[in-house]
This record gives C-alpha cells, structure tokens and sequence, in this order.
C-alpha cells in the first residue's frame, strides 16, 4: 500500500488576502482528512510575499486544532536557521496539544536569500552542522535521563518522528546513515531522484524509529475533469514558476488559455526542468501518471502538490486524486 499525503504552500491568490490563504489550509487538512490522506505538511520559506507559511509551527498548530486525525507537519523546518532546542520546544509543544499526529520534516537548505538569512542573525556556515543539529534535536526530543543539564519542555519523551528532506543525494545519505524516513523534493528539483532514492534504500541502516527504508516523493498532480482542463489550470502553477525564473515577486495569478505567450523559450526550458515530475490531466491520465511514478521509483509515499489558482477547483483536484488512491 502506498500512502497519499499533501504538501500545503500556504500560496496568497491576486484578489485575495494572507488570512485567506491561512484558512484555506485549515479547509484543505479537514476536506483531505475525510478523503483520507495520510498527511498534510506544510514548508518553512521566508520573504516569499506569495507564501504565508514562514511562522511554520503556528500554521501546523492552526490546522491541527481544525482537523481530527490527519497528521500535520513540517515539510520542512529549515534546520540552519534555528536552534534546534528551540525546535524541540516547539514541535515538543505541537506533540503534547496533539498527541500522535505530528512530524518533523527537516532540510539544510535556508528557505531564503542571504539578506533574510541575516536578518534571521544566521550564519550560511550554519548548514555545515546540520547532521549535529539532527541529532541534538533527536537528542532533545527523546525521555529525559537523571542529571539531564537542558531538557526541552514541552519537548522531552515526545520522539515527534523526523524526517530528512532534501534535493540532493547528501539528505538522501544522511537519512540512510540515521534510519530515517526520507524525502525528495521532486516536486520542483527531480534531477536526482532516482539516484537519491537509489542511495537511501542501499545504505540504510534501521534504527529505533524507523526499521525499514520509507521514501516519500513530492510530485505536481493537477487533476481536472479532463485534460484540457486541467493543462489551464495548470498554467498558474507554470507561470508562479517562470516568474521565479525572472527573479519576479508576484502572488498566484489566475490561468490563462496560452501559457506559451507567457515565457520565453529559455523560461520554457528552465521551467520544464523544475516541473519534469508533474502530473496534469482527466482521471485517466493522472491514473497512468500514477501508476508510472510509482513504478519507475517504488516510492512508499506521494507527498501532492496541486497549486492552482481556485481554491474550489484545487479540492476538487484533491478529490479526485484521492477517488483514483481508493
């Protein structure tokens, strides 16, 4: 059985606000809760005016406290901007006002540009720590011995599961080294993901979380009553990436019928390279997708993003995707 899960972006639409995009986030955990996904994440991205999802604890406690029994969680925490006591204390607390639905996805990666990155008062070297930090976290989290000097409270005795992430094969090997779960972040950096996953399932070594190798993969899956349909909606998705491209801070823009008058040739290409691990069709064709995806990387779990414009059609993307899952 491969589980479904989704990752959340917290994405602001033009015409609409940052308490928009918040709530709809808590309406996207309740409606994949009763269509049974397995999780809902959302990421850690600073000065990014289009996404409301930097304070990411607070979000997790927001949909968390409107959903029941999905999990929620960081997909990820970006661990070099943090102390990871302070992580502890945080996601500790996460554990104890929701016991047993909360993960810890953790990445090396910022987040962010460097200007942001000072404004955090963080040192870029901080990322070569990252393996120590993932254990002194793991360290935190864990029961508090006798003559303990620092315990995280609430924190401690919780063992909020970790999770590593990256696009890269070195997350791939530190997570095969630790005996944790893994994931990849296809979704807009699949140039590696066979290698990566190839990596992990080799040298994994069990641990006391985890005793066999679990690869999630992050994959765009716009599902639309047909294929002309859902290639429109996908152009929102296509053009918030081609404005990336041009170093352009612009929220969700509404689909257009041609997304071709939109980027250049060489924004095409770029684009297409992110977005090669993507999904855009009618039931059928998200099906065969499906099917291909996970026979090509034996993947044990989907983590979806379906980015559009419409928040109504973006459920009913979710909706169908999750019929095909059952």
């Amino acid at each position: 059985m491969v589980d479904f899960s989704i990752l959340e972006l917290g994405r602001v639409r033009e015409g609409g606000s940052r308490r928009d995009a918040m709530d709809e986030a808590r309406t996207l955990g309740q409606h994949a809760e009763q269509q049974g996904y397995k999780r809902l994440w959302v990421a850690e991205h600073h000065n990014m005016p289009t996404v409301t999802t930097a304070a990411t604890s607070l979000i997790i406690a927001h949909i968390a406290a409107g959903t029941r029994h999905i999990r929620v969680g960081a997909g990820g925490i970006m661990l070099p901007n943090h102390s990871p006591y302070v992580i502890a204390e945080q996601f500790g607390t996460l554990a104890t006002l929701f016991p047993g639905r909360i993960d810890l996805g953790l990445g090396r990666a910022p987040g962010t540009d460097q200007y942001t990155l000072r404004a955090l008062r963080r040192d870029p070297a901080s990322a070569e720590n990252f393996p120590r930090d993932v254990l002194e976290l793991q360290a935190y989290l864990a029961p508090a011995t006798p003559g303990q000097p620092i315990e995280a409270v609430p924190g401690s005795g919780t063992e909020v599961p970790l999770w590593i992430l990256g696009s890269s094969l070195f997350g791939a090997q530190l997570a095969a080294e630790l005996g944790l779960p893994f994931g990849f972040a296809s979704h807009f950096a699949p140039g590696s993901l066979d290698q990566a996953l190839a990596i992990y399932r080799d040298r994994f070594r069990p641990s006391a979380q985890q005793q066999q190798p679990h690869a999630l993969v992050g994959v765009n899956i716009i599902a639309a009553e047909s294929d002309a349909e859902a290639q429109y909606l996908a152009t929102s998705q296509q053009m918030s990436f081609t404005n990336l491209v041009r170093g352009m801070r612009r929220l969700t823009q509404p689909p257009i019928a041609d997304i071709e008058t939109y980027w250049s040739p060489r924004e095409k290409l770029h684009v297409q390279q992110m977005l090669a691990c993507s999904i855009i069709g009618g039931p059928e064709t998200v099906r065969r997708g499906v099917d291909a995806l996970l026979e090509r990387t034996g993947a044990d779990e989907l983590m979806i993003v379906s980015d559009m414009f419409d928040f109504g059609k973006r459920l009913r993307s979710f909706e169908i995707i999750s019929g095909l899952m059952r």
